[in-house]
């Protein structure tokens, strides 16, 4: 999206800080002060926060991010829905920080607060599948849970479920795909992103695959996958401003 000519924040809200590491590496990223980190938001209680501070230039062009550290887990408490006014942390956040094209918040893998934070304040959601076991339970999990965040941010919606480190060689993986799209139909988007070397080796280079190895399969698909994604929300707000 960066390289079509958006400009992208990225927010990482994993206390793991995998995304802010792939740039950054783990010895910068874990010596963050909390507030240079997403987690001065949640400790911003007197509301004098200043967005800015805590977005970081990427070193690519019209990327930046807002970092996550080891600093987060203890605000990624369950039950969020029952914190008060701490579950709207990030929703502040980006109704105060700079204006960007699209803003693309990275998740853990729970609905603890950092989770709920991230529907609350955000216009859409996709669900990555990794196609290693058909966990509907799981799936219905979040559908719930995306239901639930649906009653206090009634603009959420659903863009679709993404299959991702797809091995084509592996019959499970092939039938996981296929009873996914049988059952979920056009809400499973059409681009599949496969386990690949290039994206491994691009990580350890500290670079996006699309700037880093643009010519590769992972790179083309990764490209494709971000039209895709600013496809359906443009079919879905008919042509309205994305962010």
């Amino acid at each position: 999206m960066a390289r079509d000519g958006l400009q992208v924040l990225l927010i990482d809200a994993d206390p793991q800080g995998s995304l802010s590491q792939g740039f950054f590496g783990s010895a910068f990223v874990e010596a963050l002060p909390v507030e240079s980190t997403l987690a001065a938001c949640f400790e911003d209680d007197a509301g004098t926060l200043m967005p800015a501070t805590l977005i970081h230039s990427t070193g690519l062009e019209r990327l930046d991010i807002v970092c996550a550290n080891q600093l987060l887990s203890s605000i990624n408490v369950p039950s969020p829905e029952v914190t008060g006014m701490q579950q709207f942390a990030l929703m502040q956040f980006l109704a105060d920080a700079p204006a960007y094209d699209i803003v693309l918040i990275d998740c853990p893998p729970n609905l603890y607060q950092c989770s709920w934070n991230a529907l609350l304040a955000a216009d859409w959601i996709v669900i990555p599948v990794p196609p290693e076991d058909f966990g509907t339970q799981g799936l219905r999990v979040i559908h719930q849970g995306i239901e639930q965040a649906q009653r206090m941010n009634p603009s959420l919606q659903l863009l679709g479920h993404l299959v991702t480190r797809f091995d084509s060689r592996l019959l499970i993986h092939r039938r996981y795909e296929g009873k996914l799209r049988q059952l979920y139909g056009p809400n499973v988007l059409e681009t599949v992103i496969p386990e690949a070397s290039a994206f491994k080796v691009s990580l350890a280079c500290r670079q996006p695959v699309a700037f880093f190895s643009p010519r590769s399969l992972a790179a083309r698909l990764t490209s494709q996958l971000g039209r895709e994604i600013l496809d359906r929300i443009a079919g879905q707000t008919q042509g309205t401003n994305v962010g």
